[in-house]
């Protein structure tokens, strides 16, 4: 009998978008949570920035394109430095920590799926594979 190897589920190898799409969600959310102004800037840039991650997070989950993860890291990066570039007199530090911690996961998370992802690495410039 010839031992076959399985293949990885795919929830295991894109656990890094199921944070992703998790803290997407939170960040959706957090200006009612945490009790934002939501006509402030923070609150617009939570909802948008939220939506983005939720919506390619769950793209990712069901096929993974090199661009979306970019997008992500670029996204976590951008929420992660937003307090201090709005700069808007939110006069709550929860927001800024929120908004630090977030991004900050995010990038980490797709920075970790660019570098381990093996169906991502086949979509590098220059790996000659055509998507």
């Amino acid at each position: 009998m010839v031992d076959s190897v399985k293949p990885a589920r795919p929830a295991l190898k894109r656990w890094q978008d199921q944070l992703i799409l998790l803290l997407g969600i939170w960040l959706f959310v957090s200006p009612w949570v945490l009790a934002y102004a939501i006509e402030s800037p923070h609150a617009l840039n939570a909802f948008i920035c939220g939506a983005v991650l939720a919506f390619l997070a769950a793209y990712d989950l069901y096929k993974t394109y090199f661009w979306a993860v970019i997008v992500n890291l670029l996204v976590g990066l951008w929420v992660a430095a937003s307090p201090w570039v709005l700069q808007a007199d939110y006069g709550q530090d929860n927001i800024m920590w929120n908004n630090l911690a977030v991004g900050l996961a995010v990038a980490v998370l797709a920075a970790w799926e660019i570098a381990t992802d093996p169906d991502l690495h086949k979509q590098l410039p220059g790996a000659g594979a055509a998507t």
